[in-house]
């Protein structure tokens, strides 16, 4: 009988899944960490699995300079042990000796016990020669210094220039709690005054009208009334898609894109006499949406359909409102999905653009004249923002900009634009239509 896993372990065969079987972390920590480590051990796993994802073209790029020779394609677990031990040294209060002392025991759980010493070697050689390496990575290759590819870095700088800085950093940062009150029970208010009870310290986010933050943050199991709907887990710059849509009683809502639901649940929770649609092209994720609108005991009609398809699930009736939340590069939430930066590549943006674009394209004869469009996504990059509705508006004639005046985020194109960071809030680009 194997050995139960240690947190270390189970942080390496996590990382390796994303790294070499392309998996989430999220997808991935499941059955890795969660379901085979319990209290601090599973913290402990997930601190070390997202930490190193976050700072991995860093801590890679390192690694490569402190092994003598790289190692060989097969030898990727060692690679990720190294960039594990190099990310405790870094990032986490562990003392140098045990970190080094207890990713150099992890090598025997490899079956690769002629790699000790090598690992040994290259962890200690970083303790003398760190701050040197550091410098060196930060002169030649600033990509990776600030753990990005480079052509995400290079995209960053060329979209943001006068505020590329800022942006990378809040990126790299631990990403802050933030719940959604739920509006049938009690609102923000209610909200607050349940976390003070429960010694919870939180405050009321700006801009979003239901946003409270818990810092520092807990597990959802300590919220009070979360299993009874009471609060969400949901990003402030996301709880602006429903304030934007504003639907009214009666109306006919679709969701397009909903999973994992946070977004259906808030529009019901702003106007629980609409009738609301919620489409996601994944039947899994659609569960996710089903699991939340349960706990928050609100009622939708769920549909399974690709919406760049012919429109067969369409009873032909218009809707009133649509939101769009449309899949894209995520390059807003990096700090919530550290993993974006190992998965995400260049080529994968025109293909994005592409079905965001037949989105639209597919959606609008399904609103009513009349109707409201809000087209969002959690990404900072143009082509799939201010770019995408350009173009739309130019092939769309009865497509009408209904602006969006607010203090928050910066005017882009046909909308507005949050960079990651800015009033605490996840990058997101919304822009709001309506159907002459």
């Amino acid at each position: 009988m194997s050995p139960p896993p240690t947190a270390r372990h189970a942080a390496l065969e996590t990382l390796l899944a994303v790294v070499r079987d392309g998996r989430t972390l999220d997808e991935a920590a499941r059955t890795l960490i969660d379901a085979r480590l319990d209290g601090g051990e599973r913290a402990t796993a997930r601190e070390l699995a997202w930490g190193t994802a976050r700072w991995y073209p860093r801590l890679s790029a390192l690694a490569d300079r402190l092994f003598d020779r790289p190692p060989r394609a097969r030898d990727l677990d060692l690679r990720l042990l190294v960039c594990l031990g190099l990310y405790q040294l870094d990032y986490m209060r562990t003392p140098d000796h045990a970190a080094v002392s207890a990713t150099v025991a992890e090598v025997a759980r490899l079956g690769k016990p002629r790699a000790r010493g090598m690992v040994n070697a290259v962890l200690r050689r970083y303790l003398r020669e760190g701050e040197t390496l550091r410098q060196q990575l930060a002169e030649q290759s600033p990509a990776a210094s600030h753990a990005l590819p480079e052509w995400l870095y290079h995209r960053l700088q060329q979209a943001w220039p006068e505020a590329a800085t800022a942006l990378i950093e809040a990126g790299n940062q631990r990403p802050p709690m933030v719940l959604r009150a739920s509006r049938l029970h009690g609102g923000r208010a209610r909200l607050l005054e349940r976390l003070e009870v429960a010694n919870i310290p939180a405050r009321a986010l700006p801009h979003a009208d239901d946003a409270v933050r818990v810092d520092p943050p807990c597990s959802v199991e300590r919220l009070p009334g979360f299993a009874e709907g009471a609060c969400s887990v949901q990003d402030g710059a996301a709880q602006l898609s429903a304030r934007l849509l504003a639907p009214q009683p009666g109306e006919r809502l679709l969701d397009a894109c909903a999973a994992p639901g946070g977004k259906s649940t808030h529009l019901l929770e702003c106007c629980p006499d609409c009738r609301l649609t919620a489409l996601d092209i994944d039947p899994q994720r659609l569960q996710r949406v089903a699991d939340n609108l349960q706990r928050c005991k609100l009622q939708a009609e769920l549909i399974a359909a690709d919406i760049t398809a012919p429109p067969d699930w369409w009873d032909g009736t218009p809707f009133d409102r649509i939101l769009l939340d449309a899949p894209c590069s995520a390059t807003g939430v990096l700090r919530r999905h550290p993993d974006i930066r190992l998965l995400r590549r260049a080529s994968d943006l025109p293909p994005l653009v592409t079905a965001q674009r037949q989105a639209l394209a597919r959606l609008w004869p399904m609103l009513r004249r009349g109707g409201t469009l809000v087209y969002s996504t959690c990404s900072v990059l143009p082509e799939e923002n201010a770019e995408t509705i350009a173009a739309f508006l130019e092939h769309h004639p009865d497509a009408r900009v209904s602006p969006i005046d607010a203090d928050w985020g910066r005017p882009a194109g046909a909308g507005r634009q949050i960079l990651t960071g800015e009033d605490g809030m996840d990058g997101f680009y919304h822009a709001r239509l309506v159907k002459a």
